[in-house]
């Protein structure tokens, strides 16, 4: 009989409720103050702005109308934590002091920003808080919108109440492109989602929304000059021009550029299920409903497709106004050209050697296309080729060579190799896969080439009631290491912070934690007990969806229309719960022995915690349907981990050592719980095969 069966109800059930409370424990140290990202120069400086109800603001130099609606979405974030009500009159949000010199918050704004913001406009901005004032500084709107954030992030209380700490702070980002690229087309993304990510966007000052508009899974935007293209290649579900330019002004007004992304010639399927005669093989296609790489493929000897491409460019130029327009340009695996032979003779017609020449080729065409329309060419990485025209952008995704390799050539070059937030790797690997890093084998005149970098949300695996998970809020440790120095690089304060800002993201609006509670109520059903629930909400705070592109591996039936709300669906990419667990265990194995006895009641009561809940879960998954069974032999190993975990503490505590046999038979059964079941996974087996190590004889 498992140990947690012979445990009475009451006492299993308070130790998951104290568990639940330890998940949220780690993510908050209010003794400190944080921010990200952390700004380029900071001195805390002596005493403190209080802040209350009588709030006054003045505005310095510059005023105008973005400038206005900037600084009263900032107070309504302030008045929304604080639950104080800043004064206002009934025609204005806000109220203006007169005269700065008595203003606690005094706004001095040289100039105004671009009514629509671009590459490398000026963000920097100071900021300067004592006891009497707090005085943004910045050379165009902008730059108070950034130092904003920073303000907005720096409030807390205590039990005189919410204050500002003195500080001078001096901020400008490293990197001039910091992109979220947010891909509607595999699963459809309505309108609130683009919202509210521009709003957490904004927030870690992340500036360009990489919108990605074509897929062989739909064609997201509304086409006048061909309409056929999202009537048929959508099911529907599109942007319509109007309300792209919603979301351009909604952008703007957040200090975010938009730049789309129409992916050509591969990834072509929805173009061509309108056209087929521009694909290079016959048709009639179909919108994909599963996930890969296809086969449809433009023609690039085709002229009706440069006709084509010609209006629809040239529509969607006047569309979105930023000067960039992504051209996509991956993944095209040249079947359907190779079975062209008319292709084929194009290829030897035109000396073009290879696939890698027509596709040059296409790409020229395409470029000449979007000069004409005042646009520059952005492509991912596969557009590298001696013929590509000097003025492309080219964006690494396959690897650092590549960046390389375009920065060699002279090519401004933007990195997501590594920011690929999709496969729910953890905010340390992110966070530590610096564009320029100390160690670069880029020389000085190719790192100047180097605009950034963007964290990439494919969205294969989401919907829009799962995306915030996935995107956040490991995406705000990408933004910090484009805006902040490379120096600030220490990973444990960084998920500290990243507590702080997850908090600050639900308040802005953000669902990546408040709709897991629905979902595991929704798979739990109707007849669960509060026992049950507890113990599955603790067992999903504990797991992870497996990595990379694994998911598919294990859910190979899924496809467009299949609903997602698993447990893979309701786990975090990265378990934080884990993730402290694993930096106590640390703590308490370098903690010499008579300093372990906190650390080891802790460590015994979340051990305790889990096994009880991996006994009621997989009691309550073998019971279930089998959407939910197969995640029973995760919580097997669960209550099998935690059980090993339990008897290592206990041998460290009393000071023994088990035999090496012991020692090699619980190191087996971590390989056997490493297993992936249902794209499920356990985190903690490092931690635990720390623990085992710790306890038994060399």
């Amino acid at each position: 009989m498992l140990k947690s069966e012979t445990t009475p109800r009451p006492r299993r059930a308070a130790r998951l409720l104290a568990a639940l409370l330890l998940t949220a424990m780690p993510l908050l140290h209010a003794a400190s103050v944080d921010l990200m990202p952390i700004p380029a120069k900071l001195a805390w400086t002596e005493g403190r702005l209080a802040v209350d109800g009588s709030l006054s603001v003045a505005l310095k130099n510059h005023d105008d109308a973005q400038l206005r609606s900037t600084l009263t979405r900032a107070l309504r974030r302030w008045e929304e934590r604080t639950l104080l009500t800043f004064r206002r009159t009934d025609t204005a949000e806000f109220v203006l002091a007169s005269d700065p010199s008595r203003a606690q918050l005094v706004i001095d704004c040289a100039a105004p920003a671009r009514e629509i913001p671009m590459l490398g406009d000026d963000e920097s901005y100071t900021l300067t808080v004592s006891a009497q004032q707090a005085v943004l500084s910045a050379p165009n709107t902008l730059g108070v919108l950034r130092g904003l954030e920073t303000l907005l992030q720096l409030i807390q209380r205590d039990a005189d109440g919410w204050f500002v700490p003195a500080v001078k702070i001096q901020d400008t980002p490293r990197f001039a492109w910091r992109g979220l690229m947010l891909d509607p087309c595999r699963h459809w993304m309505p309108m609130e989602v683009i919202k509210r990510n521009l709003d957490a966007m904004a927030l870690v000052k992340l500036n360009v929304l990489h919108f990605h508009l074509t897929e062989d899974q739909g064609f997201r935007v509304e086409s006048k000059t061909h309409p056929e293209l999202h009537l048929q290649g959508s099911d529907g579900k599109f942007f319509t021009q109007d309300e792209i330019r919603e979301i351009i002004r909604y952008a703007a007004e957040r200090g975010i550029r938009v730049v789309p992304e129409f992916d050509m010639p591969g990834h072509a399927t929805a173009w061509v299920v309108s056209h087929p005669e521009l694909g290079s093989a016959p048709g009639p296609y179909v919108i994909e409903r599963k996930w890969g790489i296809f086969d449809p493929v433009l023609d690039p000897t085709n002229e009706a497709v440069y006709k084509l491409l010609e209006d629809f460019l040239g529509e969607m130029a006047a569309l979105f106004p930023d000067p960039y327009l992504h051209i996509g340009g991956d993944e095209n695996n040249g079947k359907h050209w190779n079975a062209n032979e008319r292709i084929q003779q194009f290829i030897r017609d035109n000396d073009l050697e290879n696939n890698e020449g027509i596709h040059a080729y296409f790409n020229r065409r395409v470029r000449d296309i979007l000069i004409k329309h005042g646009k520059k060419m952005v492509g991912w990485d596969e557009i590298l080729h001696p013929d590509l025209p000097q003025d492309a952008i080219v964006h690494s995704w396959r690897g650092r060579e590549g960046l390389a390799a375009a920065t060699a050539a002279g090519h401004a070059t933007i990195l997501s190799n590594g920011y690929y937030i999709d496969l729910c790797f953890p905010a340390s690997d992110h966070y530590h896969n610096d564009p320029i890093p100390a160690d670069s084998v880029l020389t000085p005149e190719q790192q100047k080439l180097v605009l950034g970098g963007e964290a990439t949300m494919w969205a294969e695996w989401v919907t829009p009631e799962t995306i915030d998970s996935r995107i956040w809020p490991r995406t705000a440790a990408i933004a910090e290491r484009l805006w902040s120095p490379r120096e600030v690089n220490d990973t444990r304060d960084m998920y500290r912070r990243l507590g702080y800002i997850s908090r600050r993201l639900e308040e802005a609006g953000l669902n990546h934690e408040r709709n897991r509670p629905a979902m595991i109520r929704r798979l739990a059903g109707d007849r669960a007990t509060a026992e049950q629930i507890a113990a599955l909400s603790l067992f999903i705070d504990l797991i992870e969806p497996v990595k990379e592109y694994h998911r598919g591996q294990h859910h190979h039936e899924h496809t467009q229309h299949t609903p997602l709300g698993r447990l893979a669906d309701c786990a975090r990419p990265e378990s934080f719960v884990v993730r402290e667990f694993s930096y106590r265990v640390g703590d308490f194995l370098s903690a010499p022995a008579n300093a372990r006895a906190e650390l080891a009641a802790d460590l015994e009561q979340q051990l305790t915690a889990w096994l009880d809940a991996a006994q009621v879960v997989t009691d309550f998954l073998k019971a279930s349907p089998a959407e939910l069974r197969a995640g029973a032999p995760v919580a097997t190993n669960l209550h099998e981990v935690s059980g090993v975990g339990l008897a290592a503490l206990d041998a460290i505590n009393a000071g023994t050592k088990h035999p090496a046999s012991w020692r090699t038979a619980q190191l087996a059964t971590l390989e056997k719980a490493a297993k992936e079941h249902d794209a499920l996974l356990l985190p903690m087996l490092g931690a635990i095969r720390e623990l085992v190590n710790a306890a038994s004889a060399p």
